[in-house]
């Protein structure tokens, strides 16, 4: 091979690798400012503000398979250190998830509460679902080779005393997200602690009657107001509801009732190593799943909102379902939780030991799927690959996972 062509072959060469190479950038994403990482067939952005992963998505130029299935707010947001109460409670509301409401987008960590703080916590400045979602996540560390690109971002909360933080790590060729987490207790003592992922979808990947839901739950307990409620409350087994009036509805599909919605918590299945949830729509060609370890996160709640909230900044327009895998199935003041203690015999809080650094490692992932999927009937994590199972007709999906976690 004559010498001019040699190196215009490894030009190529390289080129084609450099495109190929994961990739990490600082840009925006709905105004705010985010931390994307990338990769031939995938896309994800984590925010400064508040640490939310707002986007997760395939790369393809078809719109069905290129959606992006998480939540993002018909209205605008902000960062949580622009929050002005004489500016902003009129926009957002004045209640105790006024910064939440103004700030959320997507998977959320919701630490070290989990729901409604106490009233001596609301006096003392601490709003609903924790303090994790009111600080910036600072970007510590990049690392990007021609394999896999990992950002290291975290936070400190100075009201609660701990610090928090994630590596989210993307191959060059897969489209599985890998995510280590830690939660660091800065004070000497142990104490209760909530730690929830609070993973949620909106329009148009949900949509009410067509985004299925599968999960490996076993029982649970529909819990919320009768009057706005879409299901009849009570104890459930997986997928099997009763729809108000007594009829059977399968839990696995977002329910159709305009202005209502729904919560139920589910204890996922002891025996599993693994635990995991996948949706999609019916009208869409993705599937987007989550995979964790059953012993750090033992519970799973089924959140659903479809038009009840007239308040703002909801307005009675929202439409979303929200996958809560943690610590605990109901949130609320810790006193309340720590008083029930146990549901079904599991613990429904957990201990943080003075000093002590908690981690735990999960997965996001994406895959395409063929019109006419029927859900995912088992899921198994087995050595390079995720298998999905489908339901009713056997079919064996296979995504490549090569990266130990």
């Amino acid at each position: 091979m004559r010498p001019r062509f040699r190196i215009l072959l490894l030009a190529m060469t390289a080129a084609a690798l450099f495109a190929q190479r994961p990739m990490f950038k600082q840009e925006k994403f709905q105004g705010r400012d985010a931390y994307v990482l990338s990769n031939a067939k995938m896309r994800a952005s984590a925010l400064r503000g508040a640490g939310h992963i707002a986007e997760i998505r395939l790369v393809s130029p078809d719109p069905l398979k290129s959606v992006n299935p998480m939540r993002v707010p018909h209205y605008p947001t902000i960062e949580p250190w622009e929050y002005d109460p004489v500016k902003h409670d009129a926009l957002y509301g004045a209640g105790n998830d006024r910064l939440l409401m103004a700030g959320y987008m997507g998977h959320l960590l919701n630490f070290p509460t989990f729901g409604d703080p106490s009233p001596d916590e609301l006096r003392n400045g601490l709003e609903k679902h924790g303090e994790a979602l009111a600080v910036e996540w600072k970007n510590d560390k990049v690392e990007n080779s021609v394999s896999e690109v990992s950002l290291w971002y975290s936070a400190h909360l100075p009201k609660t005393q701990y610090k928090v933080g994630r590596v989210l790590t993307l191959p060059r060729d897969e489209t599985v997200l890998y995510i280590e987490e830690w939660v660091e207790n800065l004070q000497a003592f142990d104490r209760p602690a909530h730690w929830v992922e609070h993973a949620t979808f909106g329009p148009p990947f949900v949509e009410p009657g067509k985004t299925m839901l599968d999960m490996s739950a076993t029982k649970g307990v529909v819990r919320g107001r009768e009057d706005t409620n879409s299901l009849e409350t009570g104890e459930v087994v997986w997928p099997d509801g009763r729809a108000k009036g007594g009829d059977r509805t399968d839990l696995r599909t977002m329910q159709a009732k305009p202005n209502s919605g729904t919560y139920g918590g589910y204890l996922l299945d002891p025996n599993r190593e693994k635990s995991y949830f996948t949706m999609y729509n019916t009208g869409y060609r993705v599937l987007i799943g989550y995979i964790w370890h059953t012993k750090d996160f033992p519970w799973m709640g089924d959140w659903q909102e479809n038009h009840r909230v007239s308040q703002p900044p909801w307005n009675g327009e929202v439409v979303a379902r929200g996958m809560e895998f943690g610590t605990t199935p109901f949130g609320g003041p810790m006193q309340d939780v720590v008083a029930e203690g146990r549901l079904f015999g599991v613990p429904v809080f957990r201990w943080i030991g003075g000093r002590e650094r908690l981690t735990a490692r999960y997965v996001a992932f994406l895959t395409e799927i063929p019109e006419g999927f029927r859900g995912v009937g088992n899921l198994e994590v087995k050595q390079g690959a995720i298998e999905i199972t489908e339901r009713e007709t056997g079919r064996v999906l296979s995504i490549k996972s090569a990266r130990e976690w």
